[in-house]
């Protein structure tokens, strides 16, 4: 059997939330991650999901960020801060275990731009991400870390990367640390099947016919450690979900595991 787990960057839930129903009834994957939810858990619309088959799990916070999890199979283990004393003030991380399976779904702070304190934070962020895998977790058991990233990771991964080279989300010391985190133990499984360029997953609202010129960006990413990377058969990223009425400016990232959690 195959265990499909995808990612989604809403930029609002509640915004996106026919789209966001119309694909699980379309492509019924096992797990959503969804990032940018943009709502306090209160306002959460956990009965759409569960009405549509899947246990949902979140953390959000008014009218910013916001993770959640949606699985057609129980959810254990919640975790919903990323410090180790819950003090989290922003709603950017969520853990959980499915079956026998470890999940982290992360929505990495932007940075605004180079040089400023919020791109110091998201620095500091990515580090206490990697030290979180280094005390918490083993490369050598079943992992995928999901989410939004806001770091394309090399050249294939702007469509301008001479342009952009050095600014927010296509800066070395980000770069370094996303490298970091994949020598730790992680199988980037886009780049497993499908090595070349023009493969992207955020199209700015700001360029004009931005998608259909693929002028796009690859910042979401579907991480895993080698024993579950090893049984990956397929990803897909819906391009076509980015040209629907209304979009979010991210599309759906989708990964196929040979598992059975």
């Amino acid at each position: 059997m195959t265990f499909k787990v995808a990612t989604f960057n809403a930029n609002s839930v509640r915004a996106r939330q026919a789209i966001i129903l119309d694909w699980l009834e379309r492509e019924a994957p096992d797990v959503l991650c969804l990032q940018e939810t943009k709502v306090q858990d209160k306002d959460f619309p956990a009965d759409a999901f569960e009405r549509a088959g899947y246990a949902v799990a979140f953390r959000g916070q008014k009218s910013y960020n916001g993770v959640s999890v949606a699985s057609r199979l129980p959810l254990s283990d919640l975790r919903v801060d990323l410090s180790e004393d819950g003090a989290d003030e922003e709603a950017r991380f969520i853990s959980a275990k499915v079956g026998s399976l470890s999940l982290i779904n992360v929505y990495v702070p932007q940075g605004y731009a180079v040089g400023t304190e919020r791109f110091e934070k998201k620095l500091t962020w990515l580090r206490d991400l990697l030290f979180h895998l280094r005390v918490a977790y083993d490369p050598g058991t079943p992992l995928v870390i999901t989410g939004d990233f806001n770091v394309a990771h090399d050249d294939r991964d702007v469509y301008d990367p001479k342009g952009m080279d050095g600014q927010v989300c296509f800066h070395p010391d980000e770069r370094a640390i996303l490298q970091e985190l994949l020598d730790w133990g992680l199988v980037d499984v886009l780049r497993k099947h499908e090595p070349g360029d023009g493969v992207y997953t955020f199209w700015d609202y700001r360029i004009p016919n931005g998608v259909k010129r693929n002028l796009g960006w690859r910042i979401d990413y579907i991480l895993a450690t080698p024993p579950l990377a090893e049984t990956s058969v397929g990803v897909r990223v819906d391009r076509d979900a980015r040209l629907l009425e209304k979009p979010s400016d991210h599309t759906f990232l989708c990964a196929e595991f040979q598992i059975r959690p």
